[in-house]
């Protein structure tokens, strides 16, 4: 049978209507009945080519969640069975066989099964199918479709680094409050630290506060990050833009660390001195494994984290992409297929 789905046939090309044939199911493979699907700003990038990589037909998504319409022979299904309301993220499918999905981080598998980069096999669609089951993800009764389908890319990829990095006691910034950092403040605050939100100007002070932010800083006004010299343990940079970086390192107590996941268009140039002398770091991070992913979405059911998320009708998905495209929505757009 046929999936229905919805494709761009060039750069910046509207969504329509587009139909493909799937492989037979494989014995380890999960087909997913989307009901709801996370417009992410990677998808506009695919579709835009933004990166020289995208072949077209491009069918984008990778934030899905819905009902599990048919498992492979091989599934556990005391684990995931038709009828379970589930989610398939960023990433899809590993080897479960290497030294890191062995261990849960299979978000280092060389074999990994990139949803964003499948073509024309992505969750803008009604059915989308995981390669590898362990990566379908059941979704707490607590959770709504909508509010759970950004925890799929957006809420790991903040939760990792956080685990990995960030003791409860520390004083954490998050700059940027956006589709990342509205989630990245939440899981701070509810991990036990005490959260300072950075952000150009004051237009989302309220928001930030109510979303458990402690104090903020306007980084357009003069002066503002230099008082904030030596305050933080973690720094999160969930901004696609470049920062005087230099400047953000200041920001860092001895010993820091400040965390790229939102990705700079130019290269970063930092001072050795603003390294070496109290010891700072610059790590990146990418969405968690499939261990890190079920303990995200425990951990947001557990203590009331939720995506702010708009709401389309797959008939307004255009319009979905082209407010991605201005950064516009507060704080994830969502389609509902």
């Amino acid at each position: 049978m046929k999936v229905e789905a919805f494709a761009v046939d060039g750069p910046g090309a509207e969504l329509r209507s587009y139909s493909y044939e799937p492989e037979p199911l494989g014995s380890e493979e999960v087909d997913v009945r989307v009901t709801h699907c996370g417009v992410c700003h990677t998808d506009v990038m695919m579709i835009d080519d933004e990166a020289g990589i995208s072949t077209y037909p491009l069918v984008a998504g990778h934030e899905a969640v819905g009902v599990v319409e048919a498992v492979g022979d091989a599934v556990d299904t005391s684990q995931i069975a038709v009828g379970d309301r589930v989610g398939v993220g960023a990433i899809a499918g590993s080897c479960m066989r290497c030294e890191f999905c062995l261990v849960g981080q299979t978000q280092f598998c060389a074999l990994k099964d990139d949803t964003v980069l499948r073509g024309n096999r992505g969750g803008f669609a009604r059915s989308v199918r995981s390669s590898q089951w362990r990566h379908v993800y059941p979704i707490p009764e607590s959770l709504s479709s909508a509010e759970a389908a950004p925890l799929l890319c957006a809420g790991t990829t903040v939760f990792k680094p956080m685990i990995t990095h960030v003791r409860p006691t520390d004083r954490v910034a998050v700059v940027g409050i956006g589709g990342l950092g509205h989630l990245a403040v939440q899981f701070l605050a509810k991990w036990g630290c005490e959260v300072t939100a950075i952000s150009t100007s004051r237009s989302k002070e309220q928001d930030a506060r109510e979303l458990g932010a402690a104090d903020f800083v306007a980084s357009g006004e003069p002066g503002a990050l230099e008082a904030a010299a030596g305050r933080f343990d973690f720094v999160l940079s969930t901004v696609a833009v470049d920062l005087p970086w230099d400047a953000y390192f200041a920001t860092l107590r001895p010993g820091g660390t400040l965390c790229l996941v939102g990705v700079p268009p130019a290269p970063i140039e930092v001072s050795p001195m603003s390294l070496i002398p109290l010891a700072k770091t610059l790590v990146g991070a990418i969405p968690g494994g499939t261990t890190d992913t079920r303990r995200m979405l425990e951990f947001a059911a557990q203590h009331g984290i939720r995506a702010k998320v708009q709401t389309y009708a797959v008939d307004d998905a255009n319009e979905a992409l082209n407010s991605v495209r201005a950064g516009s929505p507060r704080y994830r757009a969502v389609l509902e297929m």
